[in-house]
Order: structure tokens, then C-alpha cells, then sequence
């Protein structure tokens, strides 16, 4: 499974992933969990299986969609975000991926 997160830089989002890698590991889930830009999403997200963008740039929401038709994408929730919650922000990766 590949999961691309997005934000503004693509380096507020490195201590999330490395938390969701961890989550991965720990269940036995194959993942390749990485965070770009938001400026990158088209070019990196384009062979993801769930896109997931973090909430300063859920605003591109809609714009992303457009760029990325028929990939799941949604904003992560801030709260999860906020406390580094890897385990809930994969869990939220995998059922958007499945739901497509």
C-alpha cells in the first residue's frame, strides 16, 4: 500500500510518518508511507492508493481531488495530527484506500 501525505512543505508531516511506519510494522502492514509538498501532489501522489493532506493545507482539498480524480483523498483530522497519532491517521489511510 502506498500512502503520500501532503503539506506545506512536506516537513511538518515527518515525525507523523515515521509514526504511521511504526504502526504499519507493528500490525504486519506492507506500507509506503511518505510526506511531500503540496506543490508535489500530483507528481508524487499519482500512483498512491490514499492520498491524505494535513490540516493547514485541507483548503486544497477540492483542488486536489480535481488533480487526483478517482484517488481517495481527505484531510487528516487535526486532532490526530496535532498529537501524532500514526496509528489512527493509517488506520483512516486504509479505509479510504479500501472504501475506493
Amino acid at each position: 500500500m502506498k500512502i503520500v501525505l501532503c503539506c506545506n512543505a512536506g516537513m511538518s508531516t515527518s515525525m507523523l510518518v515515521k509514526k504511521m511506519r511504526a504502526a504499519a510494522e507493528a500490525k504486519g502492514i506492507e506500507a509506503e508511507i511518505d510526506a511531500y509538498p503540496i506543490s508535489e501532489v500530483e507528481e508524487k501522489a499519482a500512483n498512491a492508493d490514499a492520498v491524505l493532506l494535513g490540516p493547514q493545507v485541507r483548503y486544497e482539498l477540492d483542488h486536489v481531488k480535481k488533480l487526483l480524480p478517482g484517488k481517495p483523498v481527505e484531510a487528516i483530522n487535526p486532532q490526530d495530527y496535532g498529537m501524532v497519532r500514526g496509528d489512527k491517521v493509517l488506520e483512516h489511510a486504509i479505509a479510504i484506500a479500501d472504501a475506493k
